[in-house]
């Protein structure tokens, strides 16, 4: 029988925050991994990926992967890590052109991840930023791995709780800190800068992480894309419009000059003189 620690009742009751447990304090399935990711764990990785357009890649020729088993040693084909984010070029978006990927495996996809990205937890901090580092025995850690198996030239970490963004870039085989100026950096190889962006997705308004574009412009997403033809496509509806209500009034102003001539007892052929219209026209007009 299982025995549920009890949470003390107040008057008026605490927060569920406050006393109830986090995917940080319980075990997932897997022993060896410390919770499951949390809901900010499977956003961020989809507005990464809905904002990556890459000049001189096909959509077909790069991989995002998301939480995804990262295999990236073949003589310990069992080990892997798993990233929050990661970008591959030259590996199409389906394997072997036909179905998706349950894992990523190295050394079939002969390429290692151009870029990785991290959010940072509490249970996985230490790993993430090489503080922590295992018993000879047991694999290495994501540091590791990154940094001297998969030389992976680009490594991001962002700290959602300090709303701290941090990247590193493999040089002489180590990572190196960079300088990130107003929470914006520019990939010179990818033609395209990540950066903290403050807005709302999927309903929620908080800080993200998100690629922005040469002009400076954050990229849009899909759906803001879609949003923002709907909204040209309505500018061009009321241009239109517009234009139409125009060329009526234009019409009866000129109805009007030619039946007050008219009335006033100039001929047909002087009306056309005076306005430019055809005979045809000025008929028209006074029927």
């Amino acid at each position: 029988m299982v025995s549920w620690p009890r949470v003390k009742q107040t008057n008026p009751p605490r927060s569920p925050r406050e006393t109830l447990p986090t995917m940080y304090d319980l075990p997932s399935e897997d022993p060896n991994e410390p919770g499951l990711p949390d809901e900010f764990h499977a956003l961020q990785p989809q507005l990464l990926s809905a904002t990556l357009s890459l000049n001189g890649y096909g959509s077909d020729d790069y991989f995002t992967g998301m939480d995804l088993n990262l295999y990236y040693h073949v003589r310990h084909p069992l080990w892997y890590k798993r990233p929050d984010w990661f970008l591959a070029l030259g590996v199409p978006r389906l394997y072997d052109g036909e179905d998706m990927r349950l894992s990523y495996v190295v050394w079939q996809e002969n390429a290692s991840p151009f870029v990785v990205i991290e959010l940072l937890s509490p249970g996985t901090e230490a790993e993430d930023l090489g503080r922590h580092s295992p018993p000879p025995d047991q694999p290495p850690s994501k540091w590791q791995v990154y940094e001297r198996i998969l030389r992976v030239p680009y490594y991001f970490l962002f700290d959602r709780y300090e709303n701290q963004f941090r990247g590193f870039s493999l040089n002489h085989g180590s990572y190196q800190p960079l300088e990130i100026i107003n929470q914006k950096l520019w990939l010179p190889e990818l033609d395209i800068g990540l950066g903290v962006w403050h807005g709302p997705y999927q309903g929620v308004t908080r800080n993200w992480l998100r690629w922005y574009e040469g002009n400076d412009e954050w990229a849009p997403t899909p759906e803001e894309l879609a949003d923002q033809e709907y909204q040209r496509a309505d500018q061009e509806c009321q241009r239109a419009e517009q234009e139409r209500q125009r060329a009526e009034q234009a019409e009866r102003q000129v109805s009007q000059i030619v039946r007050n001539l008219a009335q006033a007892g100039m001929s047909l052929e002087d009306i056309v003189t005076m306005t430019g219209l055809s005979p045809n026209q000025v008929q028209a007009l006074l029927e």
